[in-house]
């Protein structure tokens, strides 16, 4: 019977229901039962948007650049869905008022949709939830889909992994910022916008920017543009719009373009096989139980944590 249901559920996203999206990425947000058949329905649907992920510092202004690029892409006819994505906590309020927000603008728009997502302190997996809702999306016909992230922390590298393009933003007098985030950020940045542009210290940001640049190599050979933006003003949204498509021509183009394909698809099957390895392990006959025992033996440190997995897995074999 749910096969029946599915079935529907898919046909009514293929015509771009937007209340069978939200239905759709409710139900992989709570693992349900029938969330895999559901995405094996909607997985021959995809392949069609672009999808763009846009990742940063706190307080470097991505919510008003979304807006904004949001706005842009619906002045060009295109249908825009955007997922924001908080890893922190669904109680921090960042996700939800930065919704309301949007709902002044862009949530009135019949052709934009709009899904916060929180861990809601779920078995990890927020990267992979977020991924089935882009999925879901690209399969309502949403031609463009922007991933937002909170933070840049490690949730936010592993979603923007999952991004056709990947955009850094940056504001100036952060200097100490961008060292900070080099290290993961710097690899996964197809595009840097330094955006707050009217502010003092645009330009050490720029060339501290194009020197660290100048010294990561990639693979594929393309040279991330530095953009600047006042997304409050809107301006450079149109340069940022164009240097998304510069990218998504390029790496359709890239012969690096299938390994990288290769990659994210090589880690969606590795995430959910870490995500039904663990349920089929505390689905297991009185799994529960035995958890709360092995943790207590652990905490009192009778047993160390690695002889308890050994014990759980055996159980769920």
């Amino acid at each position: 019977m749910s096969s029946d249901k599915n079935t529907a559920l898919v046909d009514r996203i293929a015509a771009g229901d937007t209340r069978a999206v939200a239905r759709a990425i409710s139900k992989v947000e709570d693992v349900s039962k029938d969330a895999s058949q559901l995405m094996k329905k909607i997985f021959p649907l995809t392949g069609k948007g672009l999808i763009v992920g846009i990742t940063g510092a706190p307080g470097a202004g991505k919510s008003s650049l979304v807006d904004k690029l949001a706005q842009h892409y619906r002045q060009e006819g295109e249908r825009v869905g955007i997922v924001a994505v908080d890893p922190s906590s669904p109680f921090s309020g960042g996700a939800i008022l930065g919704d309301r927000i949007r709902m002044q603008t862009l949530g009135l728009d019949q052709g934009v949709f709009i899904r916060s997502m929180a861990t809601r302190g779920n078995l990890g997996g927020l990267a992979r939830t977020t991924v089935d809702a882009v999925s879901i999306l690209d399969a309502a016909g949403y031609s463009k889909i922007i991933i937002e992230t909170v933070g840049v922390g490690q949730d936010e590298v592993e979603v923007v992994k999952a991004a056709d393009v990947s955009v850094v933003v940056l504001v100036p007098g952060m200097g100490d910022d961008i060292q900070a985030i080099k290290a993961g950020i710097m690899e996964i940045g197809d595009v840097f916008v330094i955006n707050k542009a009217d502010r003092d210290g645009v330009n050490s940001t720029e060339k501290e920017l194009e020197a660290l640049l100048s010294l990561a190599t990639r693979e594929d050979g393309w040279h991330p543009p530095i953009v600047k933006t006042i997304a409050t003003e809107n301006k450079g949204i149109q340069e940022l719009a164009a240097a998304i498509e510069a990218y998504r021509g390029f790496f359709s183009q890239a012969k690096s373009g299938d390994g990288r394909r290769r990659a994210i698809a090589r880690w969606r099957i590795l995430e959910l096989l870490r995500e039904r390895l663990v349920l089929q392990t505390l689905e297991a006959d009185s799994a529960s139980e035995k958890l709360d025992r092995l943790a207590g033996e652990v905490a009192s440190r009778q047993r160390d944590p690695y002889s308890a997995v050994e014990e759980l897995m055996k159980g769920g074999q």
